[in-house]
Formats: structure tokens, C-alpha cells, sequence
């Protein structure tokens, strides 16, 4: 058989001129195929005659790219929360309050807060967190949107032009997400969020939505999603384990870091799913996992002492499970993930078992 098409451009002579480039740029040879095929795509934009106004979307979208890049660069082993919530929450609302208070205990906790820079909520959460232990994601619009005063004049401020791109960073750089009441803005990030960990495009982080004052907010908008979405038949009902309300800054932080009590985190390495932990399971809860979840899995989990083949060798000293997983089913890998946090190890206290969403008394 005659070997694929290399990723390349008419003009050999340019693609002699990129790998000269890459040459003197002294781009490593692991690196090599990714630069090669991005100069690549930049210069198939002028083969393919694209209009100004598709090179002007282009040009600003990869510079914001690469700033958000660098920004985050060097915490990057540091965890962080991502705080959504209303520009519009006065300062002495419960609300604000309460997300205040968010912000200071994830900080105590040894977390990061990144919000969108916002006033309001953002700036609430931003304020209890601190400047130093925060990011602010700027979205540059014509009203109602500047740099809240606890990040305005630090570095880790990135102002955004586009929507798409602040969204990648707001959930990207995410170890879990808190979401206070809002309006659009926020109803369009909680259902993105959601349909992205419902559909696997990205990774399962713990989603707490936080009731922050007299009135409900999340409550009433869970019994529509019960009472619509799943009478339906529109999602499952364990796509209500996505996410969990909360009705307490307590209940919100031990829902997050309760969720890295066992499990660490995850890749996804050939076909299977692997997970990696903080303490390896016993047999008997190897046996009772592959019993509980067998409907998710295509064959036995297997356990390892460090890194499987294939997998970047991240987190060198912990344990890892491979879960043939469907990858359909992420309501359900949530609830493994809960059933694998609540296993109780060699001195460990029970931890309370949580609480999805619609199975909650409303």
C-alpha cells in the first residue's frame, strides 16, 4: 500500500523552508510533527484563499492561545476552581458573601480561583481568594465588563476578545467548577460545562452548583431539569450525578476535595480509560467495582503499581486502574468515581455519601 499523505503544502519548496525553520528554531524532535503541521495549517490558509476576515478571527484566536498558555504555565500543578456566577450580584448580597467566603476556604485548602474578572460574584470570589492566588479572565465588551479591582493590575489578568477562547482557559485549567446564581452568561456556561463532561470532551471535574441566599435558584432550575430533561427522556437520569447542589460554603468545599480523596486523576491511553490514585484497591473492591459498573465496561479493570504503557509518565508513584469504558456512559463513570472515593481504607472515617443532584429532597 502507497504510504498517507503527509500533512503538507503544494510547494515543496515551502515545506523545505518550514523544516529549515524548524531547524533553526531548535524545535526537539518530540515537538517536531506538532510545530511542522501548525505552520503548516497557518500557510494552508493562504492555499486556500482565506479572506481577511477569517485570517483577523484566526490571528487573534492563536495569540490569545498562546498568551493563556504562558499565563498558566507555572501553575500548573497547582489545582484550581473555576467560579461562575452573576457581574450583577450587589456586594452585600448573601451571594456575593458567600462566594467570598468560597474563595478564602479553597485558597486556605491550598487551591487556586480563576474567574472571569468580573464584578459581582467574580469579583466576590476573587476578593476572598486574593490576587496572588488567582487568575482573572477578562472578556473585553462594550459594557459591563471590566477587571474587578482584586486582579485588575495583576499579571495573571488575560482580557479576551473572543468568548470561545476564555471559555477553553475557564474550563480547561479547571480541577472543578462552582457555579452561583446568574443569568445567561452563566446558564451558558453550566449547560456547556455539563454537555462537555456528558459527552466526554472534557475531563469529569467536580461541578458544585451553590444555593447562596433566601431564595432558590438551583433547586428550581434541578426540578426543571428533572421534571423536563429526563421525563423526556432528553438525558439520562444519571447525567444528574454531573453535578451536585450545594447549600453551603462547608458542603461546597468538602464536595470538591472530597473528590480527590482516592481518585487523582485521569487519561484516557489507547482504548481504555485510566484512572490514577491516591491509594491502590484491595481485591474485594476491585470485585465490587466490576460488579456495580459492569454495564459501563467492556472487560475487566486492571490494576498497576505506576504508569501503563503508553501513558506520559505524570504522577510517576500512583496507582493506576485501566477501565475498559464505553465511552458513552459518563453519568455512570461519575458514579464510579464516586463509589471508588467513598471506599473506606486502613484508617480512613466513612465519608458521607453524596448526593446527585435530582435524588436530593427538593
Amino acid at each position: 500500500m502507497p504510504e498517507p499523505r503527509r500533512y503538507q503544502l503544494q510547494s515543496d519548496a515551502a515545506n523545505r523552508v518550514i523544516s529549515d525553520l524548524l531547524d533553526a528554531a531548535g524545535v526537539p524532535p518530540d515537538r517536531r510533527g506538532y510545530f511542522q503541521q501548525m505552520l503548516t495549517t497557518v500557510l494552508k490558509l493562504h492555499e486556500d484563499g482565506a479572506s481577511s476576515g477569517d485570517l483577523k478571527i484566526t490571528n487573534a484566536a492563536l495569540k490569545e492561545l498562546r498568551y493563556g498558555y504562558k499565563v498558566f504555565a507555572p501553575y500548573r500543578d497547582v489545582r484550581k476552581v473555576t467560579v461562575f456566577g452573576s457581574a450583577r450580584t450587589p456586594r452585600e448580597e448573601p451571594a456575593a458573601t458567600v462566594a467570598r467566603e468560597f474563595g478564602r476556604r479553597m485558597v486556605e485548602a491550598g487551591w487556586m480561583v480563576v474567574t472571569g474578572a468580573g464584578a459581582g460574584i467574580m469579583g466576590a470570589s476573587q476578593e476572598g481568594a486574593g490576587a496572588e492566588r488567582s487568575f482573572g479572565l477578562n472578556i473585553r465588551l462594550p459594557f459591563e465588563q471590566e477587571a474587578n479591582p482584586w486582579i485588575a493590575s495583576d499579571p495573571k489578568l488575560i482580557s479576551f476578545k473572543y468568548f470561545f477562547t476564555r471559555k477553553l482557559f475557564l474550563v480547561k485549567e479547571a480541577s472543578a467548577v462552582a457555579l452561583f446564581p446568574g443569568g445567561f452568561g452563566t446558564m451558558d456556561e453550566t449547560f456547556e460545562l455539563l454537555t462537555l463532561i456528558q459527552t466526554g470532551k472534557s475531563a469529569i471535574v467536580p461541578v458544585v452548583l451553590v444555593e447562596a441566599g433566601p431564595k432558590p435558584y438551583w433547586w428550581i432550575w434541578n426540578r426543571w431539569i428533572g421534571a423536563t430533561l429526563v421525563e423526556r427522556g432528553l438525558i439520562e437520569a444519571e447525567d444528574a450525578s454531573l453535578y451536585r447542589i450545594v447549600d453551603t460554603v462547608d458542603d461546597a468545599v468538602a464536595e470538591i476535595l472530597g473528590f480527590y480523596r482516592v481518585f487523582h486523576s485521569s487519561r484516557i491511553v489507547g482504548d481504555n480509560l485510566v484512572f490514577r490514585l491516591q491509594r491502590p484497591l484491595i481485591d474485594a473492591e476491585l470485585g465490587e467495582l466490576q460488579r456495580r459498573f459492569e454495564g459501563i465496561l467492556k472487560g475487566p479493570v486492571d490494576q498497576t503499581a505506576g504508569p501503563v504503557p503508553q501513558e506520559l509518565n505524570e504522577f510517576p508513584d500512583l496507582p493506576r486502574l485501566s477501565l475498559p469504558f464505553n465511552r458513552t456512559s459518563y453519568g455512570r463513570l461519575r458514579q464510579l468515581i464516586d463509589f471508588i472515593n467513598g471506599l473506606r481504607g486502613p484508617g480512613d472515617v466513612a465519608p458521607s455519601p453524596p448526593s446527585p443532584g435530582l435524588s436530593r429532597p427538593q
